[in-house]
């Protein structure tokens, strides 16, 4: 891709602007003695479709260690200098609700169980909103999400299929069609119809506000402003004009796309909007939580497989299962050396500037445990954090001390987020 200027007129003079870039969420969490150095013979569990189960880590001392190559994460050996495995990160469950659907909805959100009244979940505002928030004031897209579910049978609800979320009951919707993605971003003929469109919704809101009494006026004035809010990300977009013109990536063609290619398209995709500067925030979901419709993973298996499933008979497909997690770990390790090989304008890549996390809200998809997750940021955060090693939490450690962490890193003045305890402090270099 062309080299353009547009993260630098955004950034000035002050250096390389840090960014977001996305949360990467697999589902159904991994095979644990694939993923997790020491646990190459432990037991294969038999499975468990209701229960959580709280299995004990028996792989690593607590803090900093060489990172360990198992068959799922030596994918990540070309850029081992550039990631952390981060072990030991526990949420906890809250009774009463279905475990994939927790896991997803509120992998970003991590709320203090129970403390959300208005909802079965532990679901609040998630943490790439929050940061989307102050960091994305200035961008055409305040956060932008995808998800690489092209599924058409609708068959779990939106907590199974969703890892953003504006707030409680709010769900941010993902962009699945990568060609709806590319007009979304770069298309200038979707800028005018979006203007044309909003510009008649304004015009007609403004009309109905003059009509409106004290009281519905003020119940009126959200949805007024978020139509505004469009209005304004349009205003960006067309400022962009020239710079998305040289974008040298053309739109994607209406065809079936293999799996690995379908979700390494999302990402191209992605790191094009990072490096015009179109966002600085985002999320990508691989794959929806418990869906039993199979895929085709072209290139492993000579037929459809359902993930979830084979995750319930562990015993039988934990070869085929470990070729699902490294299949994925692939495709994150693909994304990560795009980044690195992207250059700023101060001669660091996109990848030095970002924190890139991949994860998933369960340690294992065949016993629902929600301790030691399986979690690795790829990035430095302009040398804010430590890489190329693994680092250990101890017992008990809340995955949103990670989300805290980060958000502290991004510049937001904030001392708790959802159920912190505080922050990672050896991750910080």
């Amino acid at each position: 891709m062309k080299p353009i200027s547009r993260r630098s007129f955004l950034r000035g003079a002050g250096g390389a602007l840090l960014t977001l870039p996305w949360m990467e969420s697999v589902p159904i969490g991994v095979v644990r003695r694939g993923f997790f150095p020491g646990e190459e013979t432990a037991v294969i569990p038999k499975g468990n479709n209701f229960a959580v189960a709280d299995i004990s880590w028996v792989g690593s001392k607590v803090g900093f260690q060489p990172i360990k190559w198992t068959p799922t994460l030596e994918p990540l050996k070309t850029v081992q200098d550039k990631v952390t495995l981060i072990t030991g990160m526990d949420r906890t469950f809250q009774i009463g609700t279905d475990v994939h659907a927790q896991c997803a909805s509120c992998f970003l959100s991590s709320a203090e169980p129970w403390s959300i009244s208005e909802s079965a979940w532990p679901l609040d505002r998630t943490l790439d909103q929050v940061v989307g928030d102050q960091v994305g004031k200035n961008t055409p897209f305040r956060t932008l999400e995808l998800s690489c579910n092209s599924h058409k049978d609708n068959l779990e609800s939106i907590y199974f299929d969703n890892i953003s979320w504006y707030g409680t009951g709010h769900v941010a919707p993902s962009i699945r069609d990568p060609r709806k993605v590319y007009r979304r971003l770069f298309a200038t003929q979707e800028i005018q119809r979006f203007r044309n469109i909003t510009d008649l919704v304004l015009e007609d809101a403004r009309t109905l506000k003059l009509e409106l009494g004290y009281n519905d006026r003020q119940k009126f004035g959200e949805y007024f402003d978020s139509i505004r809010t469009i209005e304004i990300q349009m205003d960006r977009l067309e400022q962009m004009k020239g710079e998305l013109k040289k974008v040298s990536m053309e739109e994607p063609a209406a065809a079936y796309l293999p799996r690995g290619e379908y979700i390494r398209l999302m990402g191209d995709l992605m790191v094009v909007a990072l490096q015009t500067g179109l966002t600085h925030v985002a999320t990508l979901m691989v794959g929806p939580e418990r869906w039993n419709t199979p895929w085709t993973f072209e290139g492993l298996f000579d037929k459809p497989m359902s993930h979830h499933l084979m995750s319930h008979q562990q015993r039988v497909y934990v070869e085929q299962l470990m070729q699902v997690d490294r299949f994925h770990m692939e495709q994150f390790a693909y994304l990560v050396e795009k980044m690195d090989t992207i250059r700023e304008a101060d001669g660091s890549s996109l990848l030095d500037n970002t924190m890139f996390t991949y994860g998933s809200g369960l340690g294992d998809g065949s016993t629902h445990q929600y301790n030691d997750l399986p979690i690795v940021v790829a990035g430095n955060a302009q040398g804010k954090f430590r890489t190329g090693e693994h680092l250990h939490c101890p017992d008990g450690t809340p995955l949103a001390n990670l989300w805290l962490t980060q958000a502290q890193a991004m510049g937001l003045n904030l001392d708790k987020f959802a159920d912190s305890t505080g922050t990672l402090k050896p991750l910080l270099g």
